[in-house]
């Protein structure tokens, strides 16, 4: 059984923006190559400046690439433009919309930029999806913020795109209002679409996402399955606390760091390749501590995202 196409195709890619007045060149994207696969929640993660939004504003069709070539759902973003937009919503970080609009006009504006005929346009259906019904009528601006993020994700989808991009779509909300939203996204993708998302939360990345690339400075630095990305990560960390005050360090070529936490607390840091966490806890005890309590914890995306961003220069 062969794999369908994917869903954006992403070939050498380089954004290089014009100097402005006393400043140099600034090379955005350098050289990125990346598919994402159809069906899936892809994650798109990278400090910031690392060059996610303008490969972002790239799909979207707001900026335009140096060179290299970008198919949406097989529509070449140059040669096909109009149908590489159409096969793509974009739901931005910024909020916007005319405040003196409806939920249903605002959607009902949006699918006629589309060219939606009225008989398909499917507003009150969108309206239901984001659990917005109830405020068809009310004005934009009376909506709370997560509404608004709601009717964002509905105006991305009233021309039925097969692929979604969510740019950082939780930003600066409360932790309810992320979860709301991610049961949307999550019932999206059940339906079939395909998701892009770009998030600074990594636990949220590393829960919803099934692939993850990694983008720093303008470089596409890992490109794995999530949990192949997280495996990357050999480091262990065991956290003991002693019967009494901390002296000196436990020593072993396997043990990358130790660090103090209080007067009894040791938090130690090892390859677990090369040592297991009864061997540590021998060490420790052979120095002639008594363990009174013991946790461990495996490496996390947030571990690997700070290990290869840190060992990436910066390109010219």
């Amino acid at each position: 059984m062969t794999n369908p196409p994917p869903a954006i195709s992403i070939r050498d890619l380089v954004k290089r923006y014009a100097p402005g007045k006393g400043t140099e060149p600034k090379l955005a994207l350098n050289g990125v190559s990346f598919d994402v696969p159809q069906g899936g929640i892809f994650g798109l993660l990278g400090p910031n400046g690392a060059g996610k939004s303008t490969l972002i504003n790239i799909l979207a069709g707001l900026v335009s690439k140096t060179s290299g070539s970008v198919t949406i759902w097989g529509h070449d973003i140059d040669a096909d433009q109009r149908n590489a937009k159409a096969s793509i919503g974009i739901v931005p970080q910024e909020i916007v919309f005319d405040p003196f609009f409806t939920p249903f006009e605002v959607l009902e504006n949006q699918a006629g930029l589309y060219g939606v005929a009225r008989a398909l346009r499917r507003s009150e259906e969108l309206l239901r999806a984001v659990h917005l019904a109830d405020k068809r009528d009310a004005y934009a601006r009376s909506l709370s913020g997560g509404m608004k993020r709601r009717l964002l994700i509905a105006k991305a989808m009233v021309h039925s795109p097969p692929v979604l991009v969510l740019d950082e779509p939780t930003a600066g909300v409360d932790v309810e209002l992320r979860r709301q939203l991610w049961e949307l996204v999550t019932e999206l993708n059940a339906q079939g679409v395909t998701v892009v998302l770009t998030t600074h939360y990594l636990e949220e990345a590393e829960e919803l996402c099934e692939r993850i690339a990694i983008i720093n400075h303008g470089r596409l630095i890992a490109n794995e399955p999530t949990r192949e990305l997280v495996g990357m990560m050999r480091e262990k960390i065991v956290v003991l606390t002693l019967d009494r005050e901390v002296g000196g360090l436990p020593q072993h070529p396997a043990i990358l760091k130790t660090a103090r936490h209080g007067e009894r607390v040791l938090e130690i840091t090892y390859d677990r390749d090369r040592m297991s966490a009864g061997q540590v806890l021998a060490l420790v005890q052979q120095q002639g501590y008594a363990i009174e309590d013991v946790s461990t914890r495996e490496a996390d995306l947030e571990d690997v995202f700070v290990s290869l961003t840190s060992k990436t220069k910066e390109i010219a």
